[in-house]
Order: C-alpha cells, then structure tokens, then sequence
C-alpha cells in the first residue's frame, strides 16, 4: 500500500489483543471455522489465559480470557449493529471492528464459505467514493470490498479486499477534531 516512514520501518501488526468470555468457544471459532492455526498459549497470572492464532502474513490475532471480566458492552466498547443493519458507533477508545485481508479472486468464495459454515454474514458491500460510499454495483471506483460478520462474543469482523493501490489523492479530507470542525493539518 504505501510506506510507513524511515523512522519506526513497522511491518505490519504484530498482533491484535482482544478479550473473549469463553477460551474454547474462541479457540473453536478461530480454527474451525476461519481455519486460523492456533500458535502460541499462556496461563497468566490470576488465572486468565492468552492465546495467539495466525490470521496471515506473519500477523496474529489474539485473546486473552480474564475470569472476572465484565460482560460485553455491544454499542460501547464494539458496534451494536453490522455496517449495513444499522447504528455502526462505538465508543472513544474502543475497537469497531477487525479486517482481515483476502484476496479479491478469493473473496466471494471466502465470503460463501462463511455463509456454508453457518456464520450471519452481511451482504458483499462495495466502497467507493460516492456521498453514501457504497455501491450496490461493481465499478471503477470501487476501491475496496467487505463483508462483516460476528465471533461468538460478537466482536465485529470483516473480510476486505483492497482493489487497487492508494494514491496521495486519497487523502483528501481534513481530520475533524473532538467538536467536529475540520482542521487543516500540512502534515498529512
């Protein structure tokens, strides 16, 4: 997609942490159903445990299970809703969703699969640059397609597929601040 910079030189995400409510059903999930090899496992102090599962390219997703957790907040620390079926908010702070990238000959397939396997996906969503950024149909300018669905503790997921390469006039917004206005930043 593009460079990171000289200074830190990142090559990716290491990993990704997230917290589930039941270590097996996870596990399940996470192997059985997105096929995602299970690859490093920890008992933690106080009786929680952390797993990492390989999601591809050298990344890993991971979660740890904490006996006395609190209960999942949907609509506060994750989207109550799928993109598509309403209210995709979630609170400052909080994780929205995790993308994993598939390749786009291999993502309606993938999406089926899904599907096969009894996962509630959404429909396929094409992005594009249009006011409502999306489009019900292929086209040009559609640079990126997703599905979404849940795990069993209802985080949400994606599978995306990138269409083409970004450009520098891809950024073309200026970022807003906590109130709202848009600021004007040569840095980006």
């Amino acid at each position: 997609m593009g460079d990171t910079g000289d200074e830190f030189e990142f090559r990716g995400i290491n990993h990704l942490a997230l917290v589930c409510s039941d270590m097996a059903r996870t596990v399940d999930f996470y192997t059985n159903v997105l096929e995602m090899p299970l690859t490093k496992t920890l008992e933690i102090p106080g009786g929680g445990q952390h797993f990492f599962f390989d999601c591809g390219g050298g990344d890993q997703v991971a979660f740890f299970w904490f006996p006395h957790a609190p209960s999942q907040a949907l609509g506060v620390a994750a989207a109550a809703e799928m993109p598509g079926g309403g209210d995709i908010v979630s609170a400052h702070g909080s994780m929205n969703h995790v993308a994993f990238d598939v390749a786009p000959e291999r993502f309606e397939a993938a999406v089926q699969r899904l599907r096969d396997k009894g996962v509630e996906v959404t429909r396929i969503i094409n992005h594009d640059d249009s006011e409502s950024t999306v489009s019900d149909e292929m086209h040009d300018g559609v640079w990126i397609r997703s599905a979404y669905f849940r795990d069993p503790d209802g985080i949400l997921l994606e599978f995306a597929c990138w269409l083409r390469d970004m450009t520098p006039d891809d950024v073309s917004h200026a970022p807003a601040d906590a109130e709202g206005r848009r600021v004007a930043d040569p840095a980006y």
